[in-house]
């Protein structure tokens, strides 16, 4: 089963003292990178935040972001008198200095940093909050657990028939090297021949059957055609495991790659050229759906 790096999903709870707002969303990368963004009054919540965020899911960019929306009479009990008296204090300072004869206005100094924000509120229902947090975090995960399974349930089927198509293109390679293998040596001899015509002596003779014999153990790709197949067979392996391999598949797309340029380095044939460029076309495709792959 293979999951996808990708999701979204948005959890909002009313309870006594507030709302909550859960917003936890994925996008793909290359390890678990995990992102939290809380009101400051929330932030002695964020490492066992983080700690459930690690356990619940595997590898990708993950971003948490919460809100908390208190209920009218906590919202009161939250006015910081001290810092607001400084604002104000400082304001009445500030318009005798440009002139200015209007006093402020206390309501246009509640939305500034500090006023509201007083730890005291969060003292008297942290337990509440707390519990909250690890209720709907919770349900956060689960669904954007759900919504990665689901679309890697897509990026399964574009996989598989991408490496249906790769495995039909190295099966046509493979049914055409056969055919042409016997004419292609042959037109490899008749050129080594052509370039050797003043060897005359039986050694040197020896010697150019030896070098032929080389060549064409290099020259020959019916090695890479068998590991091209176990990678395969390896790859719908990982693809149906119990859990999901995306940086496994990573690196087994890297050996299939190699493979198949080995073949494009060894033939001249213009036919099998064009089939093994087909080949990597396919190979690229397969790769961007498991850059995605968690």
């Amino acid at each position: 089963m293979i999951r996808s790096m990708t999701g979204f999903t948005r959890e909002i709870r009313a309870f006594e003292w507030g709302t909550l707002t859960i917003e936890l969303s994925s996008v793909n990368h290359r390890y678990q990178e995990i992102s939290i963004r809380m009101p400051r009054e929330m932030a002695s919540f964020e490492s066992a935040i983080s700690g459930m965020i690690r356990s619940g899911l595997g590898r990708g960019k993950i971003r948490l972001h919460g809100e908390i929306s208190w209920a009218p009479r906590f919202r009161a009990l939250v006015i910081d008198r001290d810092v607001l008296a400084g604002y104000y204090s400082q304001l009445l300072t500030l318009s005798g200095d440009l002139g200015e004869t209007s006093r402020p206005s206390l309501s246009s100094l509640l939305s500034l940093p500090g006023v509201m924000d007083s730890p005291s509120v969060l003292a008297m229902v942290e337990k509440e909050v707390g519990e909250a947090l690890e209720d709907v975090i919770g349900n956060a995960l689960g669904s954007l657990s759900g919504m990665r399974e689901k679309e890697g349930g897509h990026l399964l089927k574009a996989i598989t028939g991408y490496l249906d198509s790769f495995e039909e293109m190295i099966s046509s390679v493979e049914t055409y090297w056969n055919s042409k293998k016997s004419e292609l040596f042959e037109e490899l001899r008749t050129r080594v021949t052509v370039l050797l015509e003043g060897v005359t002596s039986e050694a040197d003779q020896g010697r150019v059957a030896q070098e032929l014999a080389i060549m064409g153990d290099k020259w020959d790709i019916s090695e890479e055609f068998v590991r091209s197949k176990s990678h395969c067979s390896q790859f719908r392996s990982i693809l149906a495991g119990p859990s999901s391999e995306g940086r496994k598949l990573d690196f087994l797309l890297q050996e299939m790659n190699r493979e198949v340029n080995t073949m494009g380095s060894k033939i001249t044939d213009a036919d099998l050229r064009w089939m093994v460029v087909e080949a990597k076309t396919l190979l690229e495709k397969i790769r961007e759906q498991v850059q995605n792959v968690e």
